[in-house]
């Protein structure tokens, strides 16, 4: 059986950063800076509704644009994708001082 990886917490950055960790321990670290600028994603370029809006839905990173916690309504990203895709980090310890 392969892997599908599952998102089960994310901590969003004012850098457009969003630390995104996974079922299997690890933690990735998701740069959303280019993606603010293009097509239905530019609705996060406000620093405050991308750290405010950013959550897991659907098991995966996910903006919850309108707050109603509706996973057919959010904007959100393959799970796979960034799992693949994104750097592996350490526990961002800095950010709970």
């Amino acid at each position: 059986m392969n892997y599908y990886p599952e998102v089960i917490q994310v901590i969003p950055t004012e850098e457009y950063k969003v630390y995104v960790y996974f079922d299997d321990g690890s933690i990735k670290l998701f740069d959303a800076k280019e993606l603010v600028s293009k097509g239905i994603f530019k609705q996060l370029s406000d620093k405050g509704k991308f750290v405010r809006t950013c959550r897991v839905l659907n098991n995966t990173l996910a903006w919850d644009i309108k707050g109603s916690f509706d996973e057919t309504e959010c904007l959100d990203l393959d799970p796979l994708e960034l799992y693949r895709t994104c750097p592996e980090v350490e526990e961002p310890v800095g950010l709970f001082k």
